[in-house]
């Protein structure tokens, strides 16, 4: 018989670097699930990736057992380890703070194809590049049209 599913619970967390303080804790512990099981669970398949942040979704149902699934790091992470920078600019209409190319988000967009919401590679290249224009970064060259 199929177990009954009580809800989910999406968090950010730096690979292999689940513990029990917040916000992994609490978010877990007034659900009733066992914390230090999925910190050792997380980090171990996280072991490879450390210090990405990424994000995890937890399906926990109601005999308080769990699974979970871990997705691709945020595109903004992503840019933002690609430029180097600490965040994005505090007017991005205004205060550009980097450059990105159109190679550069391809890059981008196939490694988060899998979690976006869209079918095709230049649809995925368009969200990576609105993040990119959302926090000051501006790409370089034109559009590379796949016709």
């Amino acid at each position: 018989m199929a177990k009954e599913i009580a809800g989910l619970i999406k968090l950010q967390i730096k690979g292999g670097a689940a513990n029990p303080s917040p916000p992994v804790g609490p978010a877990l512990g007034s659900k009733g699930i066992n914390i230090m099981e999925f910190c050792k669970q997380f980090n171990a398949r996280t072991q490879d990736k450390p210090g990405k942040v990424l994000p995890v979704v937890i399906t926990y149902y109601s005999d308080k057992s769990f699974d979970f699934v871990i997705k691709t790091p945020p595109v903004a992470i992503q840019l933002l380890e690609l430029t180097k920078l600490k965040s994005g600019s505090a007017e991005p209409n205004r205060k550009k703070v980097a450059e990105v190319t159109w190679e550069q988000v391809k890059a981008i967009a196939e490694d988060k194809i899998v979690d976006l919401n869209c079918f095709t590679q230049d649809a995925a290249m368009k969200m990576v590049a609105g993040t990119a224009r959302s926090m000051g970064i501006t790409v370089k060259g034109t559009f590379p049209s796949s016709n």
